[in-house]
């Protein structure tokens, strides 16, 4: 028997209706200072301490969610918005600000700002 194309649209929209949502937050840019730690927070559930080079999938139920990522000193929060069936993906950087590389010659340490850009 033959598959009619409005077939194959309805079995998608039913396929898509019974994936889960999902958000994936990646830490791999190559602009990340690659050291310390970010924790991350979904819905005020922590999930993840992500270090450089690492990612984190969750399943969430479709509707409004809150992202919060902090690398201990500054922290970021996200308010967004998911589907049924949609991939949500962020991506967290932890980087040098205006002035961290003299106070991490001076004394060693300096503070690292945080950046989280949604990827789609």
């Amino acid at each position: 028997m033959p598959v009619l194309v409005d077939d194959a649209v309805y079995d998608f929209a039913t396929f898509e209706e019974i994936l889960p949502a999902t958000v994936t937050i990646t830490r791999t840019s190559q602009e990340d200072f690659k050291s310390r730690q970010l924790i991350v927070w979904v819905d005020g559930v922590r999930i993840a301490t992500l270090l450089w080079g690492h990612s984190i999938t969750r399943e969430l139920q479709p509707g409004p969610h809150r992202l919060r990522i902090s690398n201990t000193l500054y922290r970021k929060t996200v308010d967004f918005t998911v589907r049924t069936g949609e991939q949500v993906f962020f991506e967290a950087i932890s980087h040098m600000g205006p002035g961290s590389i003299f106070m991490i010659l001076l004394l060693g340490v300096g503070p690292l700002y945080m950046t989280v850009k949604r990827m789609n």
